[in-house]
């Protein structure tokens, strides 16, 4: 198995994993829960496989094998940035009203994950 491969299971991986994110926080938010420890390692967790991700991108783009449109590398930093930005912007709250806005920022991010998987072979 290539590492390309690899870069791409593991983009289906966070695929996957940040939908299955998304509909945790919505089912939490739901039932009027916050952010509790959990979530917060889950978010930790998906978090490291989106930065594993990265640098097995980076490992690709520096060996020459380039995404086929420029647009793929964007989707990837605003994936990374996507956690961290929302801790920095919620200031680590854990209320309902933060869990919303998690959930709702994570399904945004399964469709940026979509458009970068889209946009990862050449044309």
């Amino acid at each position: 198995m290539s590492l390309a491969d690899i870069h791409g299971r593991l983009a289906n991986t966070a695929l996957i994993y940040f939908g299955i994110l998304a509909l945790w926080g919505l089912w939490r938010a739901l039932r009027k829960q916050g952010l509790d420890s959990s979530y917060w390692g889950a978010l930790a967790i998906a978090e490291v496989l989106i930065i594993v991700q990265g640098i097995l991108g980076a490992i690709l783009y520096f060996s020459g094998e380039r995404p086929g449109r420029w647009v793929h590398i964007l989707y990837g930093v605003v994936s990374v940035l996507v956690i961290p930005g929302l801790y920095a912007y919620t200031r680590g709250e854990s209320d309902r009203r933060v869990m919303v806005i998690y959930a709702l920022t994570l399904l945004i991010s399964v469709g940026v994950i979509l458009r970068a998987l889209g946009t990862a072979s050449t044309p």
